[in-house]
C-alpha cells in the first residue's frame, strides 16, 4: 500500500488506504475482487475452483454488508464460476455481478491477429467468447479488418483444413496465461490493463461493448445457471444490455459445451 500511496501525485486520484477491516470499502459504487489462491504452473484455471470458493464465503458477505448497492467485478480464477458463486453468496440482481470474463483473451486475440497482418490490434476485430479459459470459443465468423469479413476471403478459417492454420492463433490465446505463468509465476499486466478498461467503462457510464461473464441462461439454448462471457453493453448500473451474437452452429456448439463444462464443476460446489 506505502508503494501505491508514494506515488499518488503521479496519478491524481482519490486517497488510497489499504485494512483488514471492510469498513474502509464502506459505500463503494465498484468493488474489484481479484483475492484468491495463486494458480500454479500447469494448473488449470477449474482445478483452483473450491480452494477460492472457500475464500470467496468471507469475502463476498462482508462486502455486501458495507457496500449493498455496489457493481461486483470479479477477477479471480475461475472467473465464470466464482462470479456464479459471487452472485449465489451476495443476492445480487445478475446486472451487478460481472467477471472479467473474455475481455483479456479478445484483447489477446486481437493483439495476434494483428501480429499476422502486420495491423495495429484496435484495426483488427474479434471476439472470443464463452470460458475464460481452455474451452473458450473464437467466433470466427466475425472476425473482420476494416468491416472486410476475413472468413469470406478465407472459408475455411478456424477449421482444420484451413491453411493459414489461424486455430493456432486462438491456441496462442489460451495458452498465454500458461506460458506467462511458466515463466514469471503470475500474470498482471495484461489483466490489471483489461480489469481498468472494464472500470472505466463503468463508472465513466461509457456504455462500451465488452466480452464479460454474466448469467446466460436462456441465451443460445443454454439451460443451466451458468455465467460465461458473450458482448454485454456496461454502464454505471453494471450490465445494462447484452448484444445477441448470430452464431454459426459449430460455434453456438462450443459455447454450450463451455456451458456444460462449468455446469458439471459448479453443481458440486460446496458453498
Amino acid at each position: 500500500m506505502m508503494d501505491l500511496q508514494h506515488g499518488s501525485l503521479f496519478l491524481r486520484t482519490p486517497k488510497i488506504v489499504a485494512d483488514k477491516d471492510y469498513s474502509v470499502t464502506a459505500n463503494s459504487k465498484l468493488v474489484v475482487v481479484t483475492a484468491g489462491a495463486r494458480q500454479q504452473e500447469g494448473e488449470s484455471r477449474l482445478n483452483l475452483v473450491q480452494r477460492n470458493v472457500n475464500i470467496f464465503k468471507f469475502i463476498i458477505p462482508n462486502i455486501v454488508k458495507y457496500s449493498p448497492d455496489c457493481i461486483l467485478l470479479v477477477v479471480s480464477n475461475p472467473v465464470d464460476i466464482l462470479t456464479y458463486v459471487a452472485w449465489k453468496l451476495s443476492g445480487f440482481p445478475r446486472h451487478r455481478v460481472i467477471g472479467s470474463g473474455c475481455n483479456l483473451d479478445s484483447a489477446r486475440f486481437r493483439y495476434l491477429m494483428g501480429e499476422r497482418l502486420n495491423l495495429h490490434a484496435s484495426s483488427c476485430h474479434g471476439w472470443v467468447v464463452g470460458e475464460h479459459g481452455d474451452s473458450s470459443v473464437p467466433v470466427w465468423s466475425g472476425v473482420n479488418v476494416a468491416g472486410v469479413s476475413l472468413k469470406s476471403l478465407n472459408p475455411d478459417m478456424g477449421t482444420e483444413k484451413d491453411k493459414e492454420n489461424w486455430k493456432e492463433v486462438h491456441k496462442q490465446v489460451v495458452d498465454s496465461a500458461y506460458e506467462v505463468i511458466k515463466l514469471k509465476g503470475y500474470t498482471s499486466w495484461a489483466i490489471g490493463m483489461s480489469v481498468a478498461d472494464l472500470a472505466q467503462t463503468i463508472l465513466k457510464n461509457l456504455r462500451k461493448v465488452h466480452p464479460v461473464s454474466t448469467m446466460v441462461k436462456g441465451m443460445h439454448h443454454i439451460s443451466d445457471e451458468v455465467f460465461l462471457s458473450v458482448p454485454c453493453v456496461l454502464s454505471n448500473s453494471g450490465i445494462s444490455d447484452v448484444v445477441n451474437m448470430t452464431l454459426k452452429a459449430e460455434e453456438e456448439d462450443q459455447l454450450k459445451k463451455s456451458a456444460s463444462t462449468l455446469w458439471a464443476i459448479q453443481k458440486e460446489l460446496q458453498f
